[in-house]
């Protein structure tokens, strides 16, 4: 009994943690200062002709310990490099007069002039880096003169170089059958139960969305069917992370939207639609193939000024009042999603968003979350429950470990609202829109 009212019981077990699955695309423009300044070594030192500790200085900045994405040696003036980049690896070396990377694409047992016809066309989009033909192995190149190699060369041609060949290997194997993959080795393989907890819930998201949208008529809500089937897009993204074949699908999924002609609205969603169809008729085996884990060292989109970030939520927001105030909650808290979904999709953002964006996406979908493995108990939908304690812990969590590179930012718990999904997602992404993310 006293054991009971003086809390000298069991003590309390901890619990257990979560599982280590990464969500969303990598992003590079989170570094501490440390990293910062070794970027101005490097300039420096390379304007000071200085150039192999100009290469120790360059290559500690690209590193993410975290990650462990470079492997770096330096012996005097000559060295070698390999970084990683999703399903490929980077490799080089130089000396007192070059500097040379190399990336491996596929191998071509046998000359193929479709092949060549496409790599010659591709060139002429390349700044930095060419395609080049070593016997039978398929690859890119990267060449500069020491004396040229300045930090922003490399960056800018290190970054062409590794995030062309990592979209371009699965797209050539492809479409050509005589193509071979070869250089993926180092991927890491995700549990086939993973896997399986993945596939279900893309195809249940797909089967979701194509329902809401064909439940409703597609002239008068044009508009919003959009939002619905464009957040599906990044949340697959965001959740599932395809790679390959799914990834470039969904990118073209996307450019129906996005791309600029006289079409309509409505014209533009029949298509959608049909290539979300497309996507769901893919066999499970085949999805497989295109989930796997991989090291990064460069983001495929740029950072952006938070005021864009800030203008996406709102415009969202605005147009989802209307279906929130007629009953049509899906659709509203789907276009809330795509707010913020649209700016995790296509911008670089700081990691203290993107750990906000992981909780809205963790209480809006906590049965996938729980499949995982996660540890979700911040919204129960069955019961239209919050644990608004915790979900406000969090957050402040969150401003706590970045207080110190922003020290502006505070988002005002008070203000969200625990009533409901859709005025959940409302007042989580309007406090999201205010914040103030200057650094310090």
């Amino acid at each position: 009994m006293f054991d009971k009212l003086f809390g000298r019981g069991k003590k309390k077990e901890e619990p257990q943690a979560d599982p280590p699955i990464p969500f969303g695309r990598y992003s590079d423009n989170n570094k501490p200062v440390a990293k910062i300044n070794r970027w101005t070594e490097a300039d420096n030192l390379f304007k000071e002709k200085k150039y192999p500790e100009s290469l120790d200085a360059f290559f500690d900045y690209l590193q993410d310990e975290a990650v462990k994405n470079v492997v770096y040696e330096r012996n005097g003036a000559e060295g070698r490099f390999e970084f990683y980049q999703g399903s490929k690896i980077v490799r080089g070396n130089f000396d007192s007069g070059q500097l040379k990377a190399e990336v491996m694409l596929a191998r071509m047992p046998q000359p193929s002039v479709p092949v060549m016809r496409r790599l010659l066309e591709m060139n002429f989009n390349l700044y930095y880096s060419r395609f080049s033909l070593d016997e039978d192995r398929l690859c890119m190149s990267f060449g500069s003169e020491i004396q040229t190699a300045s930090p922003s060369k490399l960056y800018y041609g290190f970054k062409e170089l590794s995030t062309k060949a990592d979209k371009q290997d699965d797209l050539l194997v492809q479409d050509f059958t005589i193509l071979e993959a070869a250089g993926n080795e180092h991927i890491d393989v995700i549990s086939e139960q993973e896997k399986e907890v993945k596939y279900q819930f893309l195809q249940q998201w797909i089967t979701r969305t194509l329902d809401a949208v064909t439940a409703v008529d597609a002239d008068k809500f044009s508009g919003g069917i959009a939002y619905v089937l464009l957040a599906l897009i990044y949340r697959i993204d965001y959740l599932v992370m395809p790679e390959g074949k799914m990834l470039h699908t969904l990118e073209k999924i996307g450019s129906v939207y996005f791309k600029k002609d006289e079409r309509p609205v409505v014209e533009k969603n029949r298509e959608m639609i049909e290539e979300f169809k497309k996507l769901q008729a893919i066999t499970k085996e085949e999805v497989f193939q295109c989930l796997f884990r991989s090291k990064y060292t460069f983001s495929i989109v740029a950072p952006q000024q938070y005021k864009t970030i800030a203008d996406s939520i709102h415009a969202s927001n605005q147009n989802m009042a209307w279906y929130r105030d007629n009953n049509y909650s899906f659709i509203a808290t789907q276009i809330s999603e795509y707010g913020i979904s649209y700016c995790q999709y296509s911008y670089s953002l700081p990691k203290a968003i993107t750990e906000l964006f992981q909780l809205y996406m963790e209480i809006n979908y906590p049965d996938y979350f729980g499949a995982l493995g996660f540890r979700v108990s911040w919204y129960d939908p069955s019961k239209n429950k919050f644990n608004s304690q915790e979900i406000i812990e969090k957050i402040l969590d969150i401003q706590s470990r970045w207080r110190e590179k922003y020290p502006r930012m505070d988002f005002k718990t008070q203000n969200l609202r625990f009533d409901s999904l859709v005025n959940f997602d409302l007042s989580f992404t309007n406090e999201m829109e205010f914040l103030n993310m200057e650094g310090k």
